[in-house]
């Protein structure tokens, strides 16, 4: 347990700084890191996958408060859309931990694969794509988002970020708010997912010890205490290294990541 909370403790600088410095939601780069370490320290193959989501979804509860406080002390935040989204958010997350408790491992891989070669493209190509027709962001239209928004993140143990925000940018939110909305609304899919993976979890005789439910304290605990720290200094970083060059690199990183484990899924089925 304690090569994992230093190995965690490790990670999380990276993590944070990571996110302060691209901008992308932690479980893009937790979840890998977990599933390598669970699969090396001998965790049972179908509970890995499903432990480093709900452990990366735990991390995202702590980590929200801070990116949440901020943008609010900014004046960013709509709350009024974060509160029209929320219903849609809760339930999708409790759903979404559902099937992700009911995946098998390699379809599970595969999902997450295409996510982080998404993230990965988008990187590259510097998050273009956002304009065309763009939407109003009436109650029937935000219902279904929420729910696929609060499902898919769920899944994939993500803060909602890669998929919330080209939303909000096509409902005509300039990228300054769209960015503060979407961590508003990374609270409510965290706690969600992480409930119920705690209750899914909780009887499992396969989970090793230390865990609640499908979370493992050691890796959150030292993740939580590090990433908080290193975030904003990615943020100051960003303003000093030629970000579009680090970017490129990092997206070849997740190109590799998710290539890597693209080839386990299909290896599995």
């Amino acid at each position: 347990m304690n090569e994992m909370i230093l190995l965690s403790l490790a990670f999380g600088c990276l993590a944070g700084i990571l996110s302060g410095l691209f901008g992308i939601g932690g479980g893009a780069v937790i979840v890998p890191f977990l599933a390598w370490y669970f699969t090396a320290a001998g965790f049972a193959p179908d509970l890995i996958m499903v432990t480093a989501v709900a452990t990366s979804l735990a991390t995202i509860v702590v980590t929200s408060f801070s990116a949440v406080y901020a943008h609010h002390r900014l004046g960013a935040v709509d709350w009024a859309i974060v509160l029209r989204l929320s219903p849609g958010i809760l339930l999708g997350a409790a759903l979404g931990s559902l099937a992700a408790k009911q995946l098998p491992v390699a379809w599970f891989k595969l999902i997450f694969a295409l996510f982080l070669l998404f993230v990965a493209t988008r990187l590259l190509l510097g998050g273009k794509g956002e304009g065309g027709k763009h939407w109003r962001p009436t109650n029937g239209l935000l219902a279904p988002a929420g729910l696929a928004i609060g499902s898919v993140s769920a899944i994939l143990g993500i803060g909602g970020g890669t998929l919330s925000v080209p939303f909000l940018v096509k409902c005509r939110y300039v990228m300054r708010h769209a960015v503060a909305i979407s961590s508003a609304c990374g609270f409510p899919i965290a706690l969600a997912g992480s409930a119920s993976y705690i209750v899914l979890g909780w009887h499992d005789p396969l989970l090793p010890p230390y865990s609640l439910g499908y979370i493992y304290l050691p890796a959150f605990t030292g993740i939580i205490a590090t990433s908080i720290a290193f975030a904003p200094l990615g943020a100051r970083l960003a303003h000093r290294l030629p970000t579009v060059k680090l970017k490129r690199t990092f997206s070849l990183i997740l190109f590799v990541v998710g290539g890597n484990m693209f080839w386990q899924a299909l290896h599995g089925f």
